[in-house]
């Protein structure tokens, strides 16, 4: 390959990356040339917000999330963004991701899922406007790479997080501190990537993905955490 080949191949990756940049902050399909003239995204207005509690005597955690394509693992970054892994765990817990769908997947960049409407069959035409505007940013310097899982935002509104997450299936530098990573995943991303290759029309898949499942454990490979210690008498 000749160097002129090379540099319009990375200009090509590079405009992808932009597209899908792009669709991810206004929750639009990506379309398969976007035109170079195109305006970027508004520029996130990052806001410092005091850190909760920790999660009380439950140590390092991690999420198995269970679809009919299989099972992978998230690990959950406490220590990067404490309110998203809170809110996780408690939806989790509560069984309310059991039952919601992948609804919006573009191939070879996210799968997105956990908008509580797409339990509903009925309300398709509503899937991606549920379970938003619940959290406040926790953007951090984390590279978005892939495997990384991070919140679902609404357009321009970085404190509208929510129920909502997305798993990236490669490397997106351009999303890096645009969106609170609250995980990543350690197990079965093959099993990401199936999902990953789920036919679509635009960016919504032809079949249902359904979260069969999500449960919460401690981290494989953790420490115990100490025991609470004993009440005063």
């Amino acid at each position: 390959m000749d160097p002129p080949d090379r540099g319009r191949l990375y200009g090509r990756a590079r405009a992808v990356r932009g597209a899908l940049g792009v669709a991810l902050v206004l929750g639009l399909a990506v379309e398969a040339a976007l035109p170079a003239s195109a305006a970027p995204p508004a520029p996130v207005r990052r806001r410092a917000v005091p850190s909760p509690a920790p999660l009380v005597d439950e140590g390092p955690l991690e999420a198995v999330l269970e679809t009919a394509e299989g099972s992978f693992v998230i690990r959950l970054l406490a220590d990067v963004a404490p309110r998203h892994v809170r809110h996780f765990v408690k939806t989790a817990r509560t069984g309310g991701f059991d039952g919601t769908t992948f609804h919006r997947i573009v191939p070879r960049g996210i799968i997105q899922g956990g908008d509580p409407l797409s339990k509903d069959p009925a309300k398709k035409a509503l899937y991606g406007t549920g379970g938003l505007g619940l959290l406040k940013a926790e953007f951090s310097a984390r590279p978005m790479t892939r495997g990384s899982v991070a919140a679902v935002l609404r357009p321009s509104s970085p404190d509208s997080a929510g129920n909502q997450f997305f798993v990236v299936l490669s490397d997106q530098p351009s999303l890096t501190g645009k969106f609170t990573i609250f995980g990543e995943v350690t197990s079965g991303m093959d099993v990401v990537d199936r999902i990953g290759e789920t036919p679509v029309d635009g960016d919504k898949p032809q079949r249902r993905v359904v979260i069969q499942k999500v449960t919460i454990r401690a981290l494989a490979g953790a420490p115990a955490p100490p025991p609470s210690p004993s009440p005063v008498p």
